[in-house]
């Protein structure tokens, strides 16, 4: 009996296996303009509301200031500045999405945070060369849940190797 389940499970190909174990993944979907973006609830430690945000000068170019959290300073980047569209004014939907990039707490800024999703493995796919600006070493693939495309990103991307560094090496002194 075993060896027929064996023959018949590698007649199937990854993706139909996935479908068949059940395999799901689990994003927090949040909005950028216009398009829909998801990262794996593992990456995020919180959600919180938008704070006012301090300036730090000389700061890194890709880094907006910081913010106290609990008396934690934590780096904060706009992830539209990050993908080159255009900035917006932040409203009462406007979330940090808090997550560790290397060694460090950093806040992401997100228009607005939709929901947990459970995406079944199948109805991910590879991602298209580019996707609304956004390069592809940034995104791990394309879910589709229903007739919404969710773009898939990988947080720890977000920055170069040479930034995360940076990042890790900088000492933010309290404003």
């Amino acid at each position: 009996m075993a060896t027929i389940l064996r023959q018949a499970q590698d007649k199937f190909s990854d993706k139909e296996q996935q479908h068949l174990s059940g395999e799901r993944i689990q994003v927090v979907s949040f909005h950028l303009g216009s398009e829909e973006y998801g990262v794996d609830i593992s990456q995020v430690q919180e959600i919180i509301r938008m704070v006012e945000i301090t300036h730090v000068p000389r700061a890194p170019r890709f880094m907006e200031g910081v913010i106290n959290l609990r008396g934690q300073l934590i780096p904060i980047i706009d992830l539209r500045t990050r993908f080159a569209m255009p900035r917006a004014d932040h409203t009462k939907s406007t979330r940090i999405v808090v997550t560790e990039i290397g060694s460090k707490k950093v806040g992401i800024i997100v228009d607005s945070v939709s929901e947990v999703i459970n995406i079944p493995l199948e109805q991910v796919e590879d991602a298209p060369d580019m996707i609304a600006g956004v390069g592809t070493e940034y995104i791990q693939g394309v879910g589709k849940v229903h007739e919404r495309l969710i773009i898939l990103l990988d947080l720890t991307m977000v920055m170069t190797g040479e930034e995360k560094a940076q990042l890790d090496t900088m000492e933010i002194a309290a404003p």
